[in-house]
Protein backbone atom coordinates (compact mmCIF):
# COMPACT_ATOMS: atom_id res chain seq x y z
CA UNK A 1 0.00 0.00 0.00
CA UNK A 2 1.35 3.42 -0.88
CA UNK A 3 1.11 5.37 2.35
CA UNK A 4 1.29 9.08 1.63
CA UNK A 5 1.42 10.47 5.18
CA UNK A 6 2.96 9.85 8.58
CA UNK A 7 0.48 10.53 11.38
CA UNK A 8 2.03 11.97 14.55
CA UNK A 9 0.34 11.64 17.93
CA UNK A 10 1.42 13.85 20.81
CA UNK A 11 2.58 12.70 24.22
CA UNK A 12 2.51 14.71 27.44
CA UNK A 13 2.32 17.97 25.52
CA UNK A 14 -1.31 17.16 24.68
CA UNK A 15 -2.10 17.95 28.33
CA UNK A 16 -0.49 21.37 28.45
CA UNK A 17 -3.63 23.50 28.19
CA UNK A 18 -2.94 27.11 27.27
CA UNK A 19 0.68 26.32 26.32
CA UNK A 20 -0.37 23.60 23.93
CA UNK A 21 -0.12 25.82 20.83
CA UNK A 22 3.40 26.86 21.80
CA UNK A 23 4.42 23.23 22.24
CA UNK A 24 2.83 22.25 18.91
CA UNK A 25 4.60 25.06 17.06
CA UNK A 26 7.94 24.09 18.59
CA UNK A 27 7.39 20.46 17.60
CA UNK A 28 6.56 21.53 14.06
CA UNK A 29 9.70 23.67 13.89
CA UNK A 30 11.81 20.79 15.21
CA UNK A 31 10.31 18.45 12.63
CA UNK A 32 11.11 20.88 9.82
CA UNK A 33 14.74 21.13 10.97
CA UNK A 34 15.15 17.38 11.27
CA UNK A 35 13.57 16.69 7.89
CA UNK A 36 15.77 19.09 5.91
CA UNK A 37 17.23 16.06 4.15
CA UNK A 38 13.81 15.41 2.62
CA UNK A 39 12.97 18.59 0.68
CA UNK A 40 9.61 17.38 -0.65
CA UNK A 41 7.96 16.71 2.71
CA UNK A 42 5.31 19.06 4.05
CA UNK A 43 3.88 19.26 7.55
CA UNK A 44 0.36 20.23 8.49
CA UNK A 45 -1.37 20.31 11.84
CA UNK A 46 -4.90 19.65 13.01
CA UNK A 47 -6.22 19.53 16.54
CA UNK A 48 -4.44 16.75 18.42
CA UNK A 49 -2.51 15.50 15.39
CA UNK A 50 0.29 16.46 13.05
CA UNK A 51 0.86 14.96 9.61
CA UNK A 52 3.98 14.63 7.50
CA UNK A 53 3.03 14.57 3.82
CA UNK A 54 5.69 12.39 2.16
CA UNK A 55 5.39 13.62 -1.45
CA UNK A 56 7.43 10.71 -2.76
CA UNK A 57 10.21 10.79 -0.14
CA UNK A 58 11.41 7.45 1.29
CA UNK A 59 8.76 6.57 3.91
CA UNK A 60 10.99 4.49 6.20
CA UNK A 61 13.82 7.02 6.22
CA UNK A 62 11.42 9.82 7.15
CA UNK A 63 9.84 7.61 9.83
CA UNK A 64 13.27 6.79 11.32
CA UNK A 65 14.10 10.48 11.56
CA UNK A 66 10.73 11.35 13.14
CA UNK A 67 11.13 8.66 15.79
CA UNK A 68 14.13 10.53 17.24
CA UNK A 69 12.20 13.75 17.83
CA UNK A 70 11.01 14.45 21.37
CA UNK A 71 7.38 15.39 21.95
CA UNK A 72 5.95 12.53 19.87
CA UNK A 73 4.08 9.69 21.58
CA UNK A 74 3.53 7.45 18.56
CA UNK A 75 3.54 7.52 14.76
CA UNK A 76 1.90 5.58 11.95
CA UNK A 77 2.15 5.38 8.21
CA UNK A 78 -1.22 6.64 6.97
CA UNK A 79 -3.20 7.01 3.80
CA UNK A 80 -5.50 10.00 3.44
CA UNK A 81 -8.85 9.50 1.69
CA UNK A 82 -12.06 11.43 1.19
CA UNK A 83 -14.69 11.02 3.90
CA UNK A 84 -16.78 8.78 1.69
CA UNK A 85 -17.87 5.26 2.58
CA UNK A 86 -16.59 3.61 -0.60
CA UNK A 87 -13.20 5.33 -0.40
CA UNK A 88 -12.72 4.20 3.19
CA UNK A 89 -13.74 0.63 2.33
CA UNK A 90 -11.16 0.43 -0.44
CA UNK A 91 -8.47 1.89 1.82
CA UNK A 92 -9.02 -0.51 4.75
CA UNK A 93 -8.99 -3.48 2.37
CA UNK A 94 -5.67 -2.37 0.89
CA UNK A 95 -4.27 -1.79 4.39
CA UNK A 96 -5.22 -5.33 5.40
CA UNK A 97 -3.81 -6.86 2.23
CA UNK A 98 -0.57 -4.98 2.85
CA UNK A 99 -0.13 -6.88 6.15
CA UNK A 100 1.62 -10.06 4.98
CA UNK A 101 0.21 -13.36 6.26
CA UNK A 102 -2.43 -11.68 8.45
CA UNK A 103 -5.39 -13.96 9.10
CA UNK A 104 -7.21 -11.95 11.75
CA UNK A 105 -7.97 -8.25 12.02
CA UNK A 106 -9.75 -5.59 14.01
CA UNK A 107 -11.19 -2.27 12.86
CA UNK A 108 -10.88 0.61 15.34
CA UNK A 109 -12.77 3.61 14.01
CA UNK A 110 -12.81 7.04 15.63
CA UNK A 111 -15.02 9.89 14.45
CA UNK A 112 -13.81 13.30 15.62
CA UNK A 113 -15.90 14.99 12.91
CA UNK A 114 -19.34 14.78 14.50
CA UNK A 115 -20.96 16.00 11.28
CA UNK A 116 -19.97 12.79 9.55
CA UNK A 117 -23.21 10.75 9.35
CA UNK A 118 -21.81 7.35 10.38
CA UNK A 119 -20.67 7.02 13.99
CA UNK A 120 -17.76 4.90 15.22
CA UNK A 121 -19.86 1.92 16.32
CA UNK A 122 -21.42 1.70 12.87
CA UNK A 123 -18.13 2.18 11.02
CA UNK A 124 -16.41 -0.78 12.67
CA UNK A 125 -18.77 -3.52 11.29
CA UNK A 126 -19.31 -1.62 8.03
CA UNK A 127 -15.62 -1.54 7.15
CA UNK A 128 -14.84 -4.90 8.72
CA UNK A 129 -17.62 -6.54 6.75
CA UNK A 130 -16.16 -5.20 3.53
CA UNK A 131 -12.82 -6.87 4.30
CA UNK A 132 -14.55 -10.18 5.11
CA UNK A 133 -16.52 -10.13 1.87
CA UNK A 134 -13.44 -9.50 -0.22
CA UNK A 135 -11.00 -11.97 1.36
CA UNK A 136 -10.91 -15.68 2.14
CA UNK A 137 -9.93 -17.50 5.33
CA UNK A 138 -9.95 -14.29 7.35
CA UNK A 139 -11.72 -13.64 10.67
CA UNK A 140 -12.24 -10.79 13.11
CA UNK A 141 -10.37 -10.93 16.43
CA UNK A 142 -10.99 -7.94 18.69
CA UNK A 143 -8.58 -9.14 21.40
CA UNK A 144 -5.34 -10.22 19.68
CA UNK A 145 -5.62 -9.47 15.96
CA UNK A 146 -2.75 -9.97 13.56
CA UNK A 147 -3.39 -6.44 12.35
CA UNK A 148 -5.41 -3.57 13.83
CA UNK A 149 -6.60 -1.11 11.22
CA UNK A 150 -7.35 2.31 12.65
CA UNK A 151 -9.65 4.76 10.93
CA UNK A 152 -9.79 8.39 12.02
CA UNK A 153 -12.53 10.51 10.50
CA UNK A 154 -11.45 14.11 10.99
CA UNK A 155 -12.74 17.45 9.73
CA UNK A 156 -10.58 17.55 6.61
CA UNK A 157 -10.38 13.85 5.64
CA UNK A 158 -10.24 10.25 6.82
CA UNK A 159 -6.92 8.62 7.69
CA UNK A 160 -6.26 4.88 7.67
CA UNK A 161 -3.32 3.34 9.54
CA UNK A 162 -2.31 -0.27 10.20
CA UNK A 163 0.65 -0.13 12.60
CA UNK A 164 1.82 2.15 15.40
CA UNK A 165 5.49 2.99 15.91
CA UNK A 166 6.81 4.33 19.24
CA UNK A 167 7.91 7.95 19.41
CA UNK A 168 10.66 9.37 21.62
CA UNK A 169 8.13 10.77 24.12
CA UNK A 170 8.78 13.75 26.38
CA UNK A 171 8.47 17.40 25.36
CA UNK A 172 9.72 19.15 22.21
CA UNK A 173 13.27 20.38 22.72
CA UNK A 174 13.27 24.10 23.45
CA UNK A 175 10.00 24.26 25.38
CA UNK A 176 11.36 24.08 28.95
CA UNK A 177 14.49 26.22 28.86
CA UNK A 178 18.22 25.62 28.42
CA UNK A 179 20.92 23.80 30.33
CA UNK A 180 24.71 23.58 30.06
CA UNK A 181 25.79 19.93 29.91
CA UNK A 182 29.18 19.04 31.40
CA UNK A 183 30.28 16.65 28.64
CA UNK A 184 33.35 14.65 29.61
CA UNK A 185 33.52 12.01 26.90
CA UNK A 186 32.53 9.14 29.19
CA UNK A 187 29.43 6.96 29.10
CA UNK A 188 27.32 8.90 31.60
CA UNK A 189 27.25 12.54 30.50
CA UNK A 190 25.77 12.01 27.00
CA UNK A 191 23.03 9.86 28.52
CA UNK A 192 22.32 12.65 31.01
CA UNK A 193 22.13 15.07 28.09
CA UNK A 194 19.70 12.84 26.22
CA UNK A 195 17.38 12.50 29.22
CA UNK A 196 17.49 16.24 29.89
CA UNK A 197 16.57 16.93 26.26
CA UNK A 198 13.67 14.51 26.62
CA UNK A 199 12.15 16.94 29.14
CA UNK A 200 12.19 19.67 26.49
CA UNK A 201 15.51 21.27 27.50
CA UNK A 202 17.79 22.73 24.83
CA UNK A 203 21.45 21.95 25.48
CA UNK A 204 24.79 23.59 25.13
CA UNK A 205 27.82 21.65 26.36
CA UNK A 206 31.08 22.43 28.12
CA UNK A 207 34.16 20.25 27.79
CA UNK A 208 37.35 20.66 29.82
CA UNK A 209 40.36 19.91 27.64
CA UNK A 210 43.82 19.36 29.13
CA UNK A 211 46.49 19.06 26.46
CA UNK A 212 49.04 17.52 26.32
CA UNK A 213 47.58 15.13 28.90
CA UNK A 214 44.47 14.75 26.76
CA UNK A 215 44.70 14.41 22.99
CA UNK A 216 42.89 15.88 20.01
CA UNK A 217 41.28 12.47 19.63
CA UNK A 218 39.75 12.85 23.09
CA UNK A 219 38.32 16.21 22.07
CA UNK A 220 37.01 14.76 18.81
CA UNK A 221 35.28 12.04 20.81
CA UNK A 222 33.35 14.72 22.68
CA UNK A 223 32.43 16.49 19.44
CA UNK A 224 31.16 13.18 18.05
CA UNK A 225 29.06 12.67 21.19
CA UNK A 226 27.61 16.16 20.83
CA UNK A 227 26.75 15.36 17.22
CA UNK A 228 24.88 12.23 18.36
CA UNK A 229 22.92 14.34 20.86
CA UNK A 230 22.04 16.80 18.10
CA UNK A 231 20.09 13.96 16.45
CA UNK A 232 17.50 14.39 19.19
CA UNK A 233 17.36 18.18 19.30
CA UNK A 234 18.89 21.24 17.72
CA UNK A 235 22.53 21.96 16.97
CA UNK A 236 24.78 21.73 20.03
CA UNK A 237 27.42 24.31 20.90
CA UNK A 238 30.40 22.75 22.68
CA UNK A 239 32.39 25.24 24.78
CA UNK A 240 35.94 23.84 24.90
CA UNK A 241 37.72 25.11 28.03
CA UNK A 242 41.54 24.87 28.24
CA UNK A 243 41.96 23.32 31.68
CA UNK A 244 45.60 22.22 31.84
CA UNK A 245 46.94 25.09 33.96
CA UNK A 246 44.18 24.77 36.55
CA UNK A 247 44.64 21.01 36.81
CA UNK A 248 48.40 21.37 37.22
CA UNK A 249 47.91 23.96 39.95
CA UNK A 250 45.44 21.73 41.79
CA UNK A 251 47.88 18.81 41.53
CA UNK A 252 50.77 20.91 42.85
CA UNK A 253 49.06 22.94 45.58
CA UNK A 254 46.05 20.98 46.88
CA UNK A 255 46.06 17.88 49.12
CA UNK A 256 45.86 14.77 46.95
CA UNK A 257 42.73 13.43 48.67
CA UNK A 258 40.84 16.65 47.91
CA UNK A 259 42.15 17.20 44.38
CA UNK A 260 39.16 15.53 42.70
CA UNK A 261 36.68 17.51 44.81
CA UNK A 262 38.42 20.82 44.16
CA UNK A 263 38.74 20.07 40.44
CA UNK A 264 34.98 19.51 40.25
CA UNK A 265 34.38 22.76 42.14
CA UNK A 266 36.53 24.63 39.62
CA UNK A 267 34.59 23.05 36.77
CA UNK A 268 31.29 24.17 38.29
CA UNK A 269 32.58 27.71 38.81
CA UNK A 270 33.65 27.95 35.18
CA UNK A 271 30.44 26.31 33.94
CA UNK A 272 28.30 28.74 35.92
CA UNK A 273 30.10 31.71 34.39
CA UNK A 274 29.68 30.26 30.89
CA UNK A 275 26.01 29.59 31.54
CA UNK A 276 25.50 33.15 32.77
CA UNK A 277 27.12 34.55 29.62
CA UNK A 278 24.78 32.47 27.45
CA UNK A 279 21.63 33.23 29.45
CA UNK A 280 21.36 29.57 30.49
CA UNK A 281 19.64 28.89 33.82
CA UNK A 282 20.93 25.45 34.84
CA UNK A 283 23.72 22.92 34.47
CA UNK A 284 23.47 19.18 33.80
CA UNK A 285 25.90 16.46 34.88
CA UNK A 286 26.13 12.71 34.43
CA UNK A 287 26.54 12.04 38.14
CA UNK A 288 25.00 8.87 39.57
CA UNK A 289 24.81 8.69 43.36
CA UNK A 290 27.54 6.53 44.86
CA UNK A 291 29.06 5.47 41.54
CA UNK A 292 32.53 6.99 42.15
CA UNK A 293 34.26 8.94 44.91
CA UNK A 294 33.17 12.34 43.58
CA UNK A 295 29.53 11.23 43.47
CA UNK A 296 28.83 10.41 47.10
CA UNK A 297 26.25 12.52 48.90
CA UNK A 298 29.02 14.29 50.82
CA UNK A 299 30.97 15.00 47.63
CA UNK A 300 27.93 16.38 45.84
CA UNK A 301 27.17 18.61 48.81
CA UNK A 302 30.71 19.98 48.92
CA UNK A 303 31.01 20.42 45.15
CA UNK A 304 27.61 22.08 44.83
CA UNK A 305 28.54 24.80 47.33
CA UNK A 306 30.27 26.89 44.67
CA UNK A 307 27.20 27.49 42.50
CA UNK A 308 23.76 28.98 43.00
CA UNK A 309 22.55 27.44 39.74
CA UNK A 310 20.34 24.35 39.69
CA UNK A 311 22.41 21.28 38.82
CA UNK A 312 20.29 18.69 37.00
CA UNK A 313 21.36 15.09 37.62
CA UNK A 314 19.02 12.85 35.59
CA UNK A 315 21.12 9.73 36.29
CA UNK A 316 21.23 10.14 40.05
CA UNK A 317 19.17 7.02 40.83
CA UNK A 318 20.36 4.81 37.95
CA UNK A 319 22.88 2.00 38.12
CA UNK A 320 25.60 1.50 35.53
CA UNK A 321 23.73 -1.22 33.63
CA UNK A 322 20.71 1.06 33.13
CA UNK A 323 22.96 3.89 31.94
CA UNK A 324 24.83 1.64 29.50
CA UNK A 325 21.56 0.33 28.09
CA UNK A 326 20.45 3.88 27.26
CA UNK A 327 23.90 4.70 25.84
CA UNK A 328 23.60 1.75 23.47
CA UNK A 329 20.08 2.79 22.50
CA UNK A 330 21.12 6.33 21.57
CA UNK A 331 24.31 5.13 19.84
CA UNK A 332 26.79 6.91 22.11
CA UNK A 333 28.28 3.89 23.89
CA UNK A 334 30.81 2.91 21.22
CA UNK A 335 32.03 6.50 21.01
CA UNK A 336 32.31 6.84 24.79
CA UNK A 337 34.51 3.75 25.16
CA UNK A 338 37.12 4.92 22.65
CA UNK A 339 40.40 4.63 24.60
CA UNK A 340 41.26 8.32 24.83
CA UNK A 341 41.77 9.94 28.24
CA UNK A 342 39.68 12.91 29.34
CA UNK A 343 40.62 15.47 31.97
CA UNK A 344 38.84 13.49 34.71
CA UNK A 345 41.39 10.70 34.30
CA UNK A 346 44.40 13.03 34.57
CA UNK A 347 46.18 13.27 37.97
CA UNK A 348 43.72 10.83 39.55
CA UNK A 349 44.46 10.57 43.30
CA UNK A 350 45.23 7.13 44.72
CA UNK A 351 42.83 7.63 47.63
CA UNK A 352 40.26 10.36 46.88
CA UNK A 353 38.17 11.56 49.80
CA UNK A 354 34.70 10.04 49.61
CA UNK A 355 33.36 12.21 52.45
CA UNK A 356 34.86 15.66 51.83
CA UNK A 357 33.55 18.66 53.76
CA UNK A 358 32.85 22.19 52.64
CA UNK A 359 34.95 23.49 55.52
CA UNK A 360 38.07 21.63 54.41
CA UNK A 361 37.58 22.40 50.72
CA UNK A 362 37.26 26.12 51.46
CA UNK A 363 40.32 26.03 53.72
CA UNK A 364 42.52 24.36 51.10
CA UNK A 365 41.30 26.67 48.34
CA UNK A 366 41.98 29.73 50.51
CA UNK A 367 45.69 28.94 50.37
CA UNK A 368 45.76 29.53 46.60
CA UNK A 369 44.19 32.09 44.30
CA UNK A 370 42.50 30.53 41.27
CA UNK A 371 40.56 33.60 40.13
CA UNK A 372 43.09 34.66 37.46
CA UNK A 373 43.37 31.07 36.21
CA UNK A 374 39.60 30.81 35.87
CA UNK A 375 39.35 34.10 33.96
CA UNK A 376 42.20 33.07 31.66
CA UNK A 377 40.49 29.74 30.92
CA UNK A 378 37.24 31.56 30.16
CA UNK A 379 39.00 34.03 27.87
CA UNK A 380 40.59 31.18 25.90
CA UNK A 381 37.43 29.09 25.65
CA UNK A 382 36.23 28.49 22.10
CA UNK A 383 33.06 27.03 20.61
CA UNK A 384 32.56 24.09 18.25
CA UNK A 385 28.98 23.84 16.97
CA UNK A 386 27.63 20.60 15.50
CA UNK A 387 24.28 19.40 14.21
CA UNK A 388 22.90 16.16 12.83
CA UNK A 389 23.79 17.13 9.25
CA UNK A 390 27.16 18.83 9.73
CA UNK A 391 28.19 16.00 12.02
CA UNK A 392 28.10 13.55 9.12
CA UNK A 393 30.68 15.57 7.21
CA UNK A 394 32.71 16.10 10.36
CA UNK A 395 32.85 12.37 11.04
CA UNK A 396 34.32 11.81 7.60
CA UNK A 397 36.88 14.58 8.10
CA UNK A 398 38.22 12.91 11.25
CA UNK A 399 37.83 9.30 10.17
CA UNK A 400 41.61 8.90 9.96
CA UNK A 401 41.81 9.53 13.71
CA UNK A 402 39.51 6.64 14.65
Amino acid sequence: MNFDHIMIRYGEMALKGKKRKIFEQKLRNNLLKKLQEFPSVRIHKTRGRMYVLLNGENPQEVMDRCQDIFGIHSLSFAVKVEKEEEEMKKAVLLAFQDADHAKTFKISAKRSDKDFPIDSKELNPLLGGYILRNTEGVTVDVHQPDVEIKVEVRQEAAYITAQDYPGAGGFPVGTTGQSLLMLSGGIDSPVAGYLTMKRGVELEAVHFHSPPYTSERAKQKVIDLAQKLSNYGNSVKVHVVPFTAIQQKIHQEMPEGYSMTIMRRMMLRISEKLAARQGILSMTTGESLGQVASQTMESMNTINEVTNYPVLRPLVSMDKVEIINIARKIDTYDISIRPYEDCCTVFVPKSPKTMPTRKNANYYESNSDFSADIEKALDETYIVEVDHLAGKDQKNDFSDLL
